[in-house]
């Protein structure tokens, strides 16, 4: 009886041998023969799964995507029922940047998706898509955060939202060894203690 191939599982590890080439090689060397070889398959396993490379690193990026809600719910259950909207903002954008192995390679794997965001169009409305939901998420938790009294009424809700978003820029800083990690907490920690005072 032929072995059962479970087809999630294998874009999942098509996927993560993407995230490697883009880790270790760089987007520039992102093609699908070189992918192929990393996950250990053939070029035309690969594409059984994924037609072109923009089929391919759009998957690569929705997983990217899910593995950081992942990481942010599990880090959301470690804080308890009812947690504090500074302590969910904390823990979110933590998660946005490069501060462990899973996070750096999600967060290259997000680098290299705008690089070819910028020159692809279908993958420029993906990752368009993408950004607009996330500034969503967290513009919801500042906007409720001042329903609640945890933020001042003369915060302007958009303006807070694009300044925590803002900090998710000390990704290069990090990446190129200008700060270390205790140093993008200590920024993220003193913008949030000004924005809940």
């Amino acid at each position: 009886m032929p072995k059962q191939v479970d087809h999630r599982d294998r874009r999942e590890t098509i996927a993560r041998a993407l995230w490697r080439v883009v880790e270790r090689r760089g987007v520039s060397q992102l093609t699908m023969r070189v992918v192929a070889q990393e996950a250990g398959i053939s070029l035309g396993q690969l594409q059984h799964y994924f037609a072109s490379r923009s089929a391919m690193l759009s998957f690569a990026m929705d997983f990217a995507s899910e593995q950081t809600s992942l990481r942010v719910g599990q880090g959301l259950a470690r804080l308890g029922d009812r947690p504090h909207p500074r302590d969910v903002l904390r823990v979110t954008l933590a998660e946005m940047l490069p501060l462990h192995a899973d996070a750096r390679a999600t967060s290259r794997m997000s680098a290299a998706y705008v690089l070819e965001a910028l020159h692809d169009e279908a993958v420029r409305e993906q990752a368009r898509r993408g950004l607009v939901q996330g500034r969503a998420l967290v513009g919801e938790l500042v906007r409720q955060a001042i329903a609640d009294g945890d933020i001042g009424p003369d915060r302007d809700p958009a303006t807070e939202t694009n300044l925590l978003l803002a900090l998710t820029g000390l990704t290069p800083l990090l990446e190129l060894g200008v700060i270390e990690p205790g140093d993008a907490l200590t920024a993220i920690d003193a913008h949030l203690e000004r924005l809940f005072r």
